[in-house]
């Protein structure tokens, strides 16, 4: 293979990776602050339109044989993740000017870029790890929380945990085929050989952890409360759309069978029951957000339920609105000098009252996240379950459109508290800079194309 094709193939990585070592010689040239957020946004977006680019060629190549490969799927995943990166880099202009934010940003992405185009346990192993280490990192960064550390340390043993948990599934993979190749899980997916089962039983296990999915949820809600607000949306919604998207390359285009169905079906319905009922008694709104993503994991994981040949494009999309929404209710979220006091729910009481703009978006995301049409959360979770359906797993997709019900009270509950509970007296807020701003207003122009225009962006992918 020659070094133009592996540097054309690699190119988002090679991007980041530049933006990476400009970062890190930045302040032996005395840029920080500003410029350095202003480098490390002009590194993803730069990665993005890269991999957009190679999308739209239809590039398709494997760079390193067996190991690592690019196709137009992937790229095109790469290049919407990274897009969903920009509000984050945007969102912690004024958090994290100084320090190692970026840096440990744009690693974690490198890793995520190295994942999705995994064609060997090797890689994908060291992509998930090059993922998830910076983001424990991340979570420490807001030390002025009391329970940043705590958050972090459950995090890091916790996905210490699932990376165990992933090598033991690999080896008993290797063990039985005699292959590191991603290819060997599908295999094992079909034979009903007791060593295979576990290995896959393990591996799913694994990703399991990684998403936070019940019971092996324990972790999210902690880390999502104690990290500043860029970064827990980021965990949000870039990790979670790295862990679902790797989870779509293992699973491939194999229809389920089997002990595999209970799997992939029992725990992701508990996570949806689970997720929507612990989020109603929360009054931390980064904590409800964390119960929250549980349950959307949850939906998430249904969709492997589906045809093969139509999981991808569900998921993807799916990606695509959980996140953009996401993005939008944390970028609009007030601003406030105490951290712990921005977290708090009762806070948006009477929100519109003093800041119509923020109340509406937050009210536009939340409506989305709850699935209600026309948004794009309704077209996301219609895609999934059809997929369920359509392969025969009816009473699943009763059982999950029913505990997806349940999130409705309390997405409601925080629009009640904007738009029709009094305004009350509450510490100095500032509205969103104006780079918080810009984020918010990207998201918002995102959500209302896709709102507006779904059967084109489901077409595209």
């Amino acid at each position: 293979m020659s070094w133009q094709t592996v540097l054309t193939a690699m190119a988002p990585e090679h991007l980041l990776l530049l933006g990476i070592v400009l970062l890190v010689l930045a302040p032996l040239a005395g840029i920080k602050g500003g410029a350095a957020t202003t480098l490390a946004l002009t590194a993803v977006l730069a990665a993005a339109i890269a991999a957009a680019a190679l999308h739209v060629a239809g590039y398709d190549v494997a760079a390193f044989q067996g190991h690592f490969s690019v196709s137009p799927a992937s790229s095109l995943a790469k290049a919407i993740v990274l897009a969903l990166a920009i509000p984050v880099v945007l969102m912690s202009r004024d958090d994290f000017a100084d320090g190692p934010f970026a840096i440990l940003l744009l690693s974690s992405l490198y890793g995520f870029c190295l994942l999705l185009s995994s064609e060997s346990f090797l890689t994908l192993f060291l992509g998930l790890e090059l993922m998830s280490l910076p983001v424990y990192a991340l979570v420490l960064l807001a030390f002025t929380r009391t329970q940043s550390t705590e958050a972090a340390l459950k995090y890091l043993i916790l996905g210490g945990t699932a990376s165990a948990l992933f090598l033991m599934g690999v080896t008993l993979l290797y063990g039985g085929t005699n292959s590191m190749s991603i290819g060997a899980f599908t295999s094992a997916l079909m034979t009903g050989d007791l060593q295979a089962t576990s290995a896959i039983v393990l591996i799913t296990i694994a990703f399991f952890l990684k998403a936070a999915i019940v019971p092996f949820h324990a972790w999210a809600p902690d880390a999502y409360e104690g990290a500043s607000v860029p970064v827990t949306a980021y965990m949000a919604t870039v990790i979670k759309a790295g862990v679902l998207l790797a989870a779509v390359r293992l699973f491939d285009v194999v229809t389920l069978t089997g002990p595999a169905v209970d799997l992939v079906a029992i725990l992701p319905l508990v996570s949806i029951v689970w997720g929507n009922l612990a989020a109603m008694r929360q009054t931390s709104f980064r904590r409800m957000i964390g119960y929250s993503s549980i349950a959307h994991a949850g939906y998430l994981f249904y969709a492997f339920l589906g045809a093969g040949d139509t999981r991808y494009q569900a998921v993807l999309f799916y990606v695509i609105a959980y996140g953009v929404m996401n993005m939008l209710a944390f970028a609009a979220l007030p601003r406030s000098d105490d951290e712990g006091s921005r977290d708090n729910i009762d806070l948006l009481r009477g929100l519109f009252q003093r800041k119509p703009y923020t109340a509406v978006v937050i009210a536009l995301a939340m409506l989305s996240l709850a699935g209600l049409p026309p948004l794009p959360g309704f077209v996301a979770k219609f895609l999934i379950f059809r997929n369920v359906m359509e392969a025969g797993y009816t009473l699943y997709a009763v059982l999950g459109l029913v505990g997806s019900y349940l999130g409705i009270y309390f997405y409601l509950r925080v629009i009640r508290m904007m738009f029709m509970s009094g305004d009350v007296a509450v510490p100095a807020q500032r509205a969103p800079d104006r780079w918080s701003f810009s984020a918010s207003a990207l998201c918002l122009a995102v959500a209302l194309a896709l709102s507006v225009f779904p059967g084109w962006f489901i077409g595209a992918l």
